[in-house]
């Protein structure tokens, strides 16, 4: 079989076809030739490869591209690799949250990332290695890794199980491609082997640039704070569901909307990204109040999250909201009723600083007793909104090298501080922003939240920069005292090799050292502060050396002169 592909890849390279269509044609009509089963292109990338490795053939990067699949999930400009931890006890009692045996609580067994994470034993570095051969087989570069770590309450497990997962982590980036794991599974992890995995990954070649840790609100302290730096982390999923209390208490959430406003808070003054998880459809809850709960989140300065997942509330079978549905004490939203609500909060709530990173949650739709069960919602709504947010007016693969970019700053007031928020984008208005929308047609207004923003804000964006001014400059982490926080550097487009430039990205172009500059100068000469820090993720490091940053109790520092 192997050598029929390898003869299929022969052929093909003799007569390549410029679209995927075309490409999938001549895939059947060779395999009618060569009498062969239609191998997927993630079977031909890995013949290819070794083709490739062997001399036999020459690499081409026409094949390449079309054997590339879901391009979109390195066009942010990072491969994002999800793991899961093991099955575990959780502090919560959710009404909505299903309880399938040896799963991690809210979990099921059917979904991808569960389901991955199941044929690797839940081992992290299994884990991680099989998601970046998998990329890597789909033609995607995998040398800037997000790490994402689900599993519900990371808080919660044993800490000595936190630092064993992710120092394996670390390991399985930095052995990628080298050797075949080594027996670690009963090594007692302390933090020194977890410094020196970190240390050896800011110059690996896949390096985890970011680092994601999902927890609840209550469980944030600054003990906890300080943990969540140790491991790397860069960004904190927060369940937060709901700003209502009366909602909360009724779903058994466990903590009140307090909670998550001195979360957020601590969390921003550590200089983190915060991702909200939030539930519209909850018992208790209805679509009006729904909508006052987004209104509030970005008019009011105690919550202003980074980034949002919306996962509308579904009723499943092992969860405490089936009984109560089941006897007509619970209703869930309809597709219709949802995808409605998401098109008025796209359209008239979402501030161009948030990034939707979700809208619908993966689960299988078998496993869906009630409620909204779209699944692709994003593609069903793309012509109906005009949303600004980050994820709608990322470039991608949409990058010319000759095209105008413009600087834009938008300053908004959030948990005690001032956020000021940089991007490159184009002069024109993106094409899903609320000005366009309102300057194409008279009787559709941008909402209220975009009075006094510059209208390039809602361009085309290229790279972003998220730079916090602590109201008070105390701080309970003493590197931070008396300094500003750069949070978030982000340069969007393909994904470029590390230290490659790419006429077809955006990417090494200088424009994230053209956004620390500006954060510095504002800084320095607008709030008369003289010291900045940025939370790097370790694989960025060595970029902020270069800038004249230095490593400090785990965040890169500079004095401003």
């Amino acid at each position: 079989m192997l050598q029929g592909y390898a003869k299929l890849i022969k052929l093909a390279t003799q007569r390549l076809p410029e679209s995927k269509e075309e490409f999938l044609n001549l895939k059947k009509k060779l395999c009618g030739e060569l009498k062969l089963v239609l191998p997927t292109n993630a079977d031909l990338r890995e013949v290819y490869e070794k083709m490739v490795a062997k001399k036999q053939i020459k690499r081409s990067e026409k094949l390449e591209k079309l054997l590339k699949t879901r391009g979109i999930r390195t066009q942010s400009g990072v491969a994002i690799v999800a793991v899961l931890t093991k099955s575990y006890p959780c502090p919560g009692n959710c009404l909505y949250c299903p309880t399938e045996k040896d799963m991690p609580k809210s979990y099921l067994s059917n979904e991808p990332a569960v389901m991955r994470a199941i044929a690797s034993k839940f081992d992290p570095y299994r884990q991680v290695q099989n998601r970046l051969r998998s990329l890597e087989l789909n033609g995607h570069d995998t040398d800037k890794i997000e790490l994402i770590v689900m599993g519900g309450t990371f808080s919660y497990l044993p800490k000595s199980y936190q630092k064993s997962f992710i120092y394996q982590c670390f390991k399985a980036c930095n052995e990628y491609g080298r050797r075949l794991k080594v027996k670690i599974s009963k090594l007692k992890v302390n933090e020194k082997n977890l410094l020196n995995e970190q240390k050896k990954n800011e110059k690996a070649k896949h390096r985890i640039i970011g680092l994601t840790l999902e927890t609840r609100p209550d469980y944030i302290d600054e003990e906890e704070i300080l943990n969540f730096r140790q491991l790397g982390c860069t960004r904190v999923e927060l369940g937060v569901q709901s700003i209502f209390d009366e909602v909360l208490e009724k779903n058994k959430r466990g903590h009140n909307v307090q909670e998550t406003i001195r979360a957020t808070k601590l969390l921003k003054d550590a200089g983190f990204k915060i991702n909200y998880h939030l539930m519209p459809g909850l018992l208790g809850s209805n679509l009006k109040k729904d909508f006052r709960m987004f209104e509030e989140l970005f008019s009011n300065p105690n919550f202003q999250p980074d980034i949002i997942k919306i996962y509308p509330t579904v009723v499943l079978k092992d969860s405490e909201l089936y009984k109560l549905w089941k006897n007509k004490k619970y209703k869930p939203l309809s597709d219709k009723q949802f995808e409605n609500f998401i098109i008025e909060v796209k359209n008239k709530i979402i501030p161009p600083y948030v990034r939707i990173t979700r809208l619908v949650r993966d689960v299988p739709t078998p496993s869906i007793i009630a409620g909204p069960r779209v699944s692709n919602l994003r593609q069903i709504i793309a012509g109906k909104t005009h949303c600004p947010c980050i994820r709608c007016r990322e470039v991608r693969a949409d990058y010319n090298i000759k095209e105008k970019i413009i600087l834009d700053r938008i300053d908004y007031s959030a948990s005690g501080g001032k956020e000021i928020f940089l991007q490159f984008v184009s002069p024109d208005p993106h094409p899903t922003s609320p000005l366009q929308r309102g300057r194409n047609k008279e009787e559709e207004k941008p909402s209220p939240l975009f009075n006094g923003r510059n209208e390039e804000g809602s361009g085309k964006l290229f790279a972003l920069l998220r730079l916090r001014i602590p109201k008070n400059k105390t701080n309970f982490i003493p590197v931070l005292q008396n300094s500003a926080l750069i949070r978030e550097v982000h340069t969007y487009g393909k994904l470029a090799q590390i230290s490659q430039k790419s006429a077809l990205s955006p990417q090494h172009i200088g424009l994230g050292k053209k956004l620390i500059q500006e954060a510095e100068k504002i800084a320095q000469k607008e709030f008369g502060i003289k010291k900045i820090s940025v939370i790097s993720g370790v694989g960025v490091r060595d970029y902020y050396r270069k800038l004249g940053y230095n490593l400090s109790e785990t965040y890169m520092v500079k004095k401003l002169r």
